[in-house]
């Protein structure tokens, strides 16, 4: 049987126990899991804000992780397609709020959502710290 590569994409800003819940889930699908840091500029545009941590911190705290085989950053949510190509993805795997979202990319690879976890979120966190002040 051949080696399967899971790949996965995030922020994740504010590392926390349902980052480390997908990312184990996620290697679980296969044998190697690459991971697409999401850039500074691709979170401020999504997410409307700059992250906590810069890329390069959250590339390190990624690529720190046992079940994590190689990290890279994800500068376009439009080159999905290609990022799971450049990397021999098998499976792609995203949140479940992202459900249907990457299904075009199902040509190339197995499309999976796992749920998140309940009651974690970064944004939660962060507001949350924030309060606290």
């Amino acid at each position: 049987m051949s080696n399967r590569t899971v790949i996965t994409f995030g922020t994740f800003d504010v590392f926390h126990v349902g980052h480390v819940r997908v990312l184990q889930r996620a290697a679980a699908l296969g044998d190697r899991l690459v991971v697409g840091v999401s850039a500074d500029a691709l979170n401020v545009a999504k997410k409307g804000r700059p992250p906590v941590f810069n890329q390069d911190e959250r590339l390190e705290i990624i690529s720190a992780l046992k079940v994590v085989d190689e990290v890279f950053v994800e500068e376009s949510l439009e080159l999905k397609r290609d990022y799971i190509i450049e990397h021999g993805a098998d499976v792609l795997v995203m949140g479940d709020d992202w459900a249907g979202k990457f299904d075009w990319v199902g040509d190339v690879c197995e499309v999976v959502y796992l749920p998140r976890t309940p009651s974690v979120s970064t944004t939660g966190l962060i507001e949350h710290i924030a309060s606290l002040g």
